[in-house]
């Protein structure tokens, strides 16, 4: 019988890279609470209504990624793709638009079926930020200082651009539609298969498109910046400002693009050219349709989302592991009072491993395997005179400490 494997484009996280995503879970939270934002989270399937009504009946995600499928009592649900639309539901059935503004941040697993590459699985992980019921340009300054300074306190800030673009209000959206259509039609017959079906439905797409012949048409594409009325102009150059005046540099991108019709003003990306082709960091964008077009009140919103494995790749190896005190019994007679004596300290606040077995050679070859910043060696003799011998592991240094000052001694190995 072979071997049970993973399901592809999915994969077991071990300890190290465990350590690795919940150091940058714990940064992102941490800087983002300094920001005011409190922590949420949604489930992880949804009606698959949630997610057809924000991304669009045509739209990829909808029509070749999403895992749907009907459960046992006949609902159509759907492992969710994205975070957003999860929130935006949220506000909605939980009444929360009298609340506003809120500043939410999540992290979870997402789930999209695309061939599997680096740095992207079918199961992979995000942290986000959602800024629900600020129409101002502050907002959008505020939501992209917030993504810069999670990379900067990872330590990747270095390494990456911000890219910088808007797609205006409706009225401008739609001027620039109609002009991107019609210098698209003149060239449908070079355009990939894929982007000729995005000419129809949603052609903001084809300027993301990865396919080269596309991307030479793509390169005399008109600009959005010449369909921008005054209202998105000035918009953009508040963010653009705000920015400035917090010392954010940017590039700005006019082919940085959101296909879906809520989405509004200004679009960004974190990208970097150490990860290869997928680029892309942290991305995000002003949304202020999204909520209204679930159904709920207008409530603008703007907001990003990073993956946990391209951010892992980019900061290199995890943090290091805490190190341990060790307990090591010696002589089976004391077994139990080694064990009373781990959880007493782990109680006190320290981590503390326990030798299950062996000498004591063995059981300190163990403890330093395990990084161990020290080792108490409990013998009957200690226990006699109810006291343990603490063995410094870096230095080798050891005395005999009692136990009613053992945990006040211990207090440089926390």
């Amino acid at each position: 019988m072979a071997a049970l494997q993973p399901v592809r484009g999915t994969r077991d996280i071990l300890p190290d890279e465990a350590r690795q995503f919940r150091h940058i879970v714990d940064t992102g939270r941490a800087v983002c609470a300094r920001y005011g934002f409190e922590e949420v989270a949604t489930p992880i399937f949804e009606f698959s209504e949630v997610f057809r009504r924000t991304l669009g009946d045509t739209s990829d995600i909808v029509t070749k990624e999403m895992y749907s499928f009907t459960d046992k009592g006949g609902d159509d649900v759907t492992l969710r793709p994205e975070g957003t639309a999860g929130v935006a539901r949220m506000l909605i059935s939980g009444g929360l638009s009298q609340n506003l503004p809120l500043k939410l941040f999540y992290n979870g697993p997402m789930f999209r079926y695309e061939r599997p590459q680096k740095g992207r699985f079918r199961q992979f992980h995000q942290i986000g930020v959602e800024l629900l019921g600020v129409p101002e340009p502050a907002g959008d300054v505020e939501a992209i200082a917030m993504g810069a300074a999670v990379l900067d306190a990872l330590g990747v800030a270095g390494n990456v651009t911000l890219e910088l673009n808007t797609l205006g209000n409706a009225a401008s959206r739609a001027a620039y539609r109609d002009v991107l259509v019609a210098y698209f039609t003149v060239h449908a017959d070079a355009l990939s298969e894929d982007s000729r079906a995005r000419l129809a439905r949603n052609p903001l797409r084809i300027l993301d498109s990865k396919e080269e012949g596309d991307r030479r048409i793509v390169e005399g594409a008109p600009d959005f910046a010449d369909s921008l009325d005054a209202e998105s102009s000035e918009f953009f150059a508040a963010v653009r400002d705000g920015l400035d005046a917090v010392g954010i540099a940017y590039v700005l991108n006019s082919r940085l693009v959101r296909g879906l019709d809520y989405y509004c003003h200004t679009a960004f990306e974190f990208t970097t050219d150490a990860l290869g082709a997928q680029g892309t960091v942290l991305a995000g964008g002003r949304y202020d349709g999204l909520v209204e077009q679930m159904g709920g009140p207008h409530t603008p919103g703007i907001g990003w989302a990073a993956g946990i494995e391209r951010l892992a790749l980019l900061a290199g190896e995890a943090p290091d592991a805490p190190r341990p005190i060790a307990v090591v019994p010696v002589g089976g007679d004391v077994e139990r009072d080694a064990l009373t004596l781990a959880e007493t300290l782990r109680r006190a606040g320290f981590m503390v491993e326990l030798g299950y077995r062996g000498n004591l050679s063995r059981r300190l070859k163990r403890a330093n395997r395990l990084r161990a910043r020290a080792a108490l060696i409990l013998g009957p003799e200690e226990v006699a005179r109810g006291a343990v011998t603490l063995r410094d592991l870096d230095s080798g240094d050891q005395e005999e400490v009692a136990l009613t000052a053992l945990t006040e001694r211990l207090s440089p190995y926390r």
